[in-house]
């Protein structure tokens, strides 16, 4: 076999990050406080995240274990306040009762996780800073990937949300990531990082406010946008915090108070666990199909150890038959690899490589939904009959939530929907009179309380604006890919000049506008 090896040395090193805040407090009393356990769900879930098998088998014997009661507990929020104050970010880092509920319940409920939270940021944090500063992104925002995945790239939520960064599948192919039965790029640390800068560049593009965009990576622009016009057009999210949904009010307070962690561990007596995680491993660019198997026995790597640095590949195996793919190695191991290469991919070629077990099409699927995510705390039951013209998209928007609760809710994995089945839709209790109404409506009145026109089905396609250059959308297509092939203009400039999220997406003969003629 012909030996085609290119090495990309990525150095992991450690640095410490200094993060900013205007120092100015908050202005806002927050008279609807979340309640302890709503906190204590997200502390639950990093739980459960980082007690997978997947971190647990990634854990030395000594795990960095602290006692609670060496912990440095319950300081004044004169201290909390002061501390967020001597971090500069461009992030606003304000302190309230919120991010004290928060802070609190990290340090003194999720003790026990955090120093594997810390050793495990040993690894991601620089790889996160790197492709941060690519796209001039705030480093702060590596904290995103604690909130959102507990740094677990096989982390999968209830409604589908895949990965370090959490990505829906359609919004993961919206942002160019490969997602089929054996590659999931929104588990690779590299790539999902990559359209995680890019999404959250696009946001910042539409709010100029980072704090807002953190609430629209949560929630989507959309339900943002709502919040902000039902607060009278304010662009502060403490003002419009009432207006969001729930868990989204919580995720910016989660968002600071890690901030708040990780500057300050050491001050409350943690430090990080010895997982035993290299601080250097090099890409290697296979060529032909790999399986974790073939590695493992020859060079003497864990098939664990393979699964942490190359979650992306879901089934041990790499395919890379049809195009080079990259295979991330402690560099102990790259010199052992390269001297065995052709021996790696000849061992037991028939027994890992069976062809009749390797398929590159998605798998079919034998029912078209999931198990339905459980009842929200604080809601009741709606059910929703769906109507001829009706859309996921539409049904959502005049229930104020988004399509993805929406999909959650009823198990469902597509858009698709047929008039006449019905929804089950969970609203706040003190709202459901409100809400009830909605499934007797006509589609005009629920435009119209949208604040819509109405529209219907066979209307004619808007015309095209003579004065602008156009582009017709084909089948893959991303806003990124379509962004290169004019210079001088952005991503984030197709989104917004088309009016565009990824709730949203892009379709096949779509004609998005570019730029205005010279």
């Amino acid at each position: 076999m012909k030996k085609t090896i290119i090495i990309f040395s990525i150095l992991i090193f450690s640095g410490a990050t200094f993060a900013v805040n205007s120092g100015d407090s908050i202005k806002h009393t927050l008279s609807d406080s979340l309640k302890t356990k709503e906190v204590m769900a997200w502390i639950n879930r990093i739980d459960s995240l980082l007690n997978t098998h997947y971190y647990v088998q990634k854990d030395s014997v000594e795990k960095g274990e602290v006692i609670r009661d060496s912990l440095v507990l319950n300081l004044p929020d004169s201290v909390y306040r002061e501390r967020l104050a001597r971090l500069y970010s461009p992030v606003d880092l304000s302190f309230n009762a919120e991010v004290k509920r928060n802070i609190d319940h990290y340090i003194d409920r999720a003790y026990k996780q955090v120093p594997r939270l810390l050793a495990l940021s040993e690894y991601y944090f620089p790889m996160f800073e790197r492709i941060m500063d690519e796209y001039n992104i705030p480093y702060e925002m590596k904290y995103l990937a604690v909130i959102e995945s507990a740094l677990n790239p096989q982390a999968v939520s209830r409604a589908g949300a895949t990965g370090l960064w959490q990505f829906m599948y359609r919004t993961g192919k919206f942002v160019g990531l490969e997602i089929n039965s054996y590659v999931d790029e929104r588990r690779d640390p590299i790539k999902s990082t990559h359209a995680a800068c890019q999404y959250l560049h696009t946001l910042d593009t539409i709010y100029n406010d980072w704090v807002l965009a953190l609430a629209a990576y949560n929630c989507g622009p959309g339900n943002v946008n709502r919040a902000i016009r039902r607060a009278g057009g304010t662009g502060n999210f403490w003002e419009i915090y009432h207006y969001l949904p729930r868990e989204t009010r919580n995720y910016v307070p989660a968002f600071i108070a890690v901030n708040y962690l990780y500057e300050y561990y050491d001050e409350h007596g943690f430090k990080a666990a010895d997982m035993d995680l290299p601080y250097a491993v090099d890409t290697i660019m296979v060529t032909n199909d790999l399986h974790f198997g073939q590695l493992s026995d020859v060079i003497g790597i864990s098939k664990a150890d393979l699964r942490f640095y190359n979650p992306q590949y879901k089934r041990d195996l790499i395919p890379a038959k049809e195009k080079p793919r990259h295979l991330i190695l402690p560099i102990d191991y790259i010199p052992a690899y390269i001297a065995a290469e052709d021996s790696i991919h000849l061992y037991k070629e028939s027994t890992y490589l069976n062809p009749n077990k390797i398929a590159y099409k998605p798998a079919s699927r034998s029912t078209s939904h999931y198990p339905a995510a459980s009842q929200p705390a604080g809601t009741k039951k709606l059910t929703y009959t769906i109507k001829s013209g009706d859309a996921l998209g539409l049904i959502a928007s005049w229930y104020d939530i988004s399509t993805n609760q929406l999909k959650a809710w009823n198990g469902l994995y597509t858009s698709r929907i047929r008039a006449g089945k019905n929804l089950v839709i969970y609203v706040p209790e003190d709202k459901y009179d409100y809400y009830k109404s909605v499934n007797s409506m006509s589609r005009a009145a629920k435009q119209k309380r949208e604040g819509q026109t109405s529209t219907t089905v066979n209307s004619k396609p808007a015309k095209l604006d003579p004065a602008y250059e156009y582009y017709t959308v084909k089948r893959g297509d991303n806003p990124w890919e379509i962004a290169k092939r004019y210079p001088g203009i952005s991503a984030s400039d197709i989104l917004q000049l088309n009016n565009i999220d990824s709730e949203t997406g892009l379709k096949p003969g779509q004609k998005l506008k570019i730029r205005k003629k010279s």
